[in-house]
């Protein structure tokens, strides 16, 4: 209803998952979609590489965890 065509709510609802994810594995959201566009994963991307990016992956854990004060 809020996008435009098809195209727009498939690009909707992976920025919604990814942000979700980020959420449930407690990571800091948005320095961690910062980090997701400065690497900008692609159809071409390799599996490997992109378990790296996964929100699930220790790596990407430790560097954006959200501290607790």
């Amino acid at each position: 209803m809020f996008c435009d065509s098809v195209d727009g709510a498939n690009a909707s609802a992976i920025c919604f998952t990814m942000i979700e994810m980020a959420k449930a594995y407690d990571l800091n959201v948005y320095k961690y979609l910062n980090f997701l566009l400065e690497k900008r994963p692609n159809a071409r991307t390799a599996q490997k590489e992109l378990e790296k990016l996964a929100p699930w992956n220790e790596e990407v854990q430790k560097m954006f965890a959200r501290k607790m004060k």
